[in-house]
């Protein structure tokens, strides 16, 4: 009779290593590949800088602190941004309001999705996706890309 040598561990897609830090990556809509933490972060963080995901996420605030939080601005304009963390882990800064998708250029075009707790209502995160695959109607609402809505931005 054989004998089993234990479960065997996903292999990295990129590197075929196996370990601990090995698993499937993203957030609502799993990326169906198995990445381990090096490949992982150079992936995401190729994929960030092509579709602009590089804002800083918002710092840790103390839950018992009683100090006033100022919302978040744009260093450039100083316009109020809604920063999101993206589906890959990567952190996005949004403009506050929406506008028809034909007035966004595609590549500055997102959509914030609420995931729900397992077998509840309850909304556990919201994440910013970038919407690239199927183009919205032109009338559809879209979340702009601060980037694209700037009063400062390179011409």
């Amino acid at each position: 009779m054989a004998v089993l040598h234990g479960v065997s561990q996903p292999e990295c897609l990129l590197c075929s290593s196996n370990g601990p830090d090995v698993r499937e990556r993203g957030r609502i809509i799993p990326l169906s590949a198995d990445l381990c933490d090096r490949c992982w972060n150079k992936v995401a963080n190729e994929l960030a800088v092509c579709e602009g995901a590089t804002a800083a996420p918002d710092p840790e605030f103390d839950p018992d602190g009683v100090e006033w939080v100022e919302p978040r601005t744009c260093r450039q304009c100083h316009a109020p941004v809604r920063c999101y963390p993206t589906n890959y882990d990567r952190w996005v800064e949004l403009a506050t309001f929406e506008l028809p998708a034909k007035k966004v250029p595609p590549g500055h075009r997102w959509r914030l999705m609420r995931p729900k707790a397992a077998n509840t209502p309850i909304t556990v995160a919201t994440v910013a996706i970038r919407i690239g695959a199927i183009d919205p109607t032109p009338g559809e609402p879209v979340i702009p890309a601060h980037k694209f809505v700037c009063l400062k931005r390179e011409a």
